[in-house]
C-alpha cells in the first residue's frame, strides 16, 4: 500500500531553517508528481510547493517563493523540502501528497510533520 512518512519538523526561531523530508512507498515514486501542504489551525490545507516527475518543473505558493525549495531524490524515494528565512506564519503541520492512479487519481497523505516557528 502507499505509505508516505514525512520527518524533520522541529520548532525553530524566525529567521531560521528546517529540512522536511518525506520518504515513499508502496508505488512508482519516479513516475509521479510529489507536494507538499501545510495546515494552520483554524485553516485550510494549502499547497505550499510540487515538483514533477523528473524535477524539471517546481511550483510554489506565493508566500513561500523564495524562501523555500522543493526537491527530489527518486533513487531514496524521497521529496524534500528546504524551508529558509522561516516566518511566525509558516507555523503549521506540513503534510507530503501524491495523487495515484492512471484514470482516478486517489489521493495519499502522510501523517504531518509540526513546524513551528516561535521566538
Amino acid at each position: 500500500q502507499v505509505l508516505l512518512v514525512e520527518s524533520g519538523g522541529g520548532l525553530v526561531e524566525p529567521g531560521g531553517s528546517l529540512r522536511l523530508s518525506c520518504t515513499a512507498s508502496g508505488f512508482t515514486f519516479s513516475v509521479y508528481r510529489m507536494t507538499w501542504y501545510r495546515q494552520a489551525p483554524g485553516k485550510e490545507r494549502e499547497l505550499v510547493a510540487g515538483i514533477s516527475s523528473n524535477s524539471k518543473s517546481t511550483n510554489y505558493a506565493d508566500s513561500v517563493k523564495g524562501r523555500f525549495a522543493i526537491s527530489r531524490d527518486n533513487a531514496k524515494n524521497t521529496v524534500y523540502l528546504q524551508m529558509n528565512s522561516l516566518k511566525p506564519e509558516d507555523t503549521a503541520v506540513y503534510y507530503c501528497n501524491v495523487k495515484v492512479g492512471p484514470l482516478v487519481p486517489i489521493d495519499y497523505w502522510g501523517q504531518g510533520t509540526q513546524v513551528t516557528v516561535s521566538s
